[in-house]
């Protein structure tokens, strides 16, 4: 009987040594009593994506294709992306020329300035801010604005600019702000249709960080011709500003040399074409014309 009592002690003893079965911790070891560290991991929260589209305009400074009838185009600059043409351009300058040289009246900002700047700066009336707004010139609250106001991103997210009722009145603060501000005051000092001093004065008083800005500038006016407007303010005549233009002259072309006392409508008769067809073969945007200037008639 004993010598079974330890036959059976010897073989439980075999079996537990043998087992496979590892041992189940029900308690969590105690970091203070242990000498490894116990590290908690955290997980990253999880975003799930929006459906969230582009917006229809883009909100950085952009640029504007100004396409002439001959395909070729000007660079501009605005708040957004949009596309106008030049028959575009010259109805909105043709919409605000009489409120610009109004302006120069009253203030002595040459409306060649006046409208030039609101050219490049609402994509001649189309930029958003001018549609939403009617602020052509981008002008921002500022403190001592208590009008209404839009909330629009432009170098920061939502930026308050100003709101008005009607574009001319855009037009009449911008000439405020120009003459209330200590930092433009040297312009006044300028020639009243000075545009290329007035235009280059206004980057150096900081109105503009591009370095292009003032040759952005002087283009529009002289493109357009918008220094005419300035002389019929001050009452002088206006000389037009002949560039030379990207027209080529194939052999077949026959060119009429502009004489005193020629106008587009005198030359259509001589030639039999229409005052249309003789803007878009020479790259005309008005019907401005100078001396000795040279005309494709043919």
């Amino acid at each position: 009987m004993y010598r079974k009592l330890i036959l059976l002690f010897i073989s439980m003893f075999i079996v537990s040594c043998g087992t496979n079965n590892a041992v189940v911790r029900t308690s969590k070891p105690d970091p203070r009593k242990s000498g490894t560290s116990v590290v908690q991991s955290t997980r990253k929260p999880i975003h799930k994506p929006t459906d969230q589209k582009k917006p229809d305009v883009e909100t950085q400074k952009t640029t504007v294709s100004v396409s002439n009838q001959d395909n070729s185009s000007v660079v501009l600059e605005a708040t957004t992306r949009v596309k106008v043409t030049t028959q575009m351009v010259l109805a909105y300058i043709e919409k605000y020329k009489e409120i610009a040289k109004d302006n120069m009246l009253k203030t002595g900002i040459p409306s060649s300035i006046t409208l030039g700047q609101a050219i490049l700066e609402s994509g001649a009336g189309t930029g958003p801010l001018s549609v939403q707004a009617n602020n052509h010139f981008g002008i921002k609250c500022h403190k001592e604005w208590t009008g209404p106001s839009i909330s629009y991103t432009d170098d920061a997210e939502n930026e308050c600019f100003r709101k008005y009722k009607d574009p001319s009145e855009s037009f009449r603060d911008h000439s405020y702000f120009l003459t209330s501000r200590p930092r433009y005051s040297l312009l006044f000092l300028l020639g009243k249709d000075d545009y290329v001093a007035w235009a280059k004065g206004l980057k150096t008083a900081g109105y503009a960080t591009d370095p292009k800005y003032p040759d952005k500038l002087i283009g529009l006016i002289e493109r357009y011709q918008l220094g005419k407007y300035d002389a019929e303010v001050l009452g002088k005549d206006y000389t037009p500003i002949v560039k030379s233009q990207p027209i080529v002259y194939d052999s077949k072309a026959e060119i009429y040399t502009v004489t005193k006392g020629d106008t587009l409508y005198s030359i259509s008769k001589k030639f039999n074409i229409s005052i249309e067809e003789l803007k878009k073969k020479n790259n005309l945007t008005d019907n401005t014309l100078s001396l000795g200037q040279s005309i494709i008639v043919k």
